[in-house]
């Protein structure tokens, strides 16, 4: 029976004494660009808003997390439209090996599901899963000359070319 307590105790030992691993540098190293606060303002797109705002992509939680959180202020948008916006992106991996993934939430209630690539050493693009009968997602960030671009774009079903919803560039604070 004291062998028992002894052989718990030493696993309680060894859960204790580990540390956080960081993850894998590999796949964040991709996205290192995106860390720090921007601001930004919009510039074009179907949503037809214009507003500056700031969004800051931060790693999260011993370095699993790349998390971006962002607001905005002074939107105008068409008549009627409410603009005024914040949402929270965690993107994620997995398992150690595996693509990386995101998640997406907004004030409007917004949950979109993202796998996430970077085609270039300055670009990320996070692109949903088709959901008919609903649009597919793209979002694209791309650093040129200390400025970061964006863009919101949808897919409509039945539909072969991206239309941009939402279109941002700024430099970082």
């Amino acid at each position: 029976m004291q062998w028992i307590a002894s052989l718990a105790l030493l696993c309680a030992s060894c859960l204790c004494a580990q540390t956080a691993v960081p993850a894998s540098g590999k796949p964040w190293k991709a996205l290192g660009f995106l860390e720090g606060t921007w601001e930004a303002k919009t510039q074009g797109g179907a949503a037809g808003a214009t507003a500056a705002g700031t969004y800051t992509f931060v790693m999260e939680l011993h370095s699993h997390i790349l998390a971006r959180h962002s607001g905005n202020a002074g939107c105008k948008g068409p008549a009627g439209f409410d603009c005024e916006h914040s949402d929270l992106l965690y993107v994620y991996q997995d398992a150690a090996g595996q693509s990386l993934k995101a998640i997406y939430f907004d004030n409007e209630g917004h949950v979109i599901h993202y796998d996430v690539s970077t085609p270039t050493p300055t670009s990320a693009v996070f692109v949903s899963d088709p959901s008919p009968p609903g649009p597919q997602f793209r979002l694209i960030y791309e650093l040129k000359d200390a400025v970061m671009s964006g863009k919101f774009q949808m897919l409509m079903p039945g539909q072969t070319e991206w239309k941009s919803y939402l279109e941002w560039s700024g430099a970082k604070k």
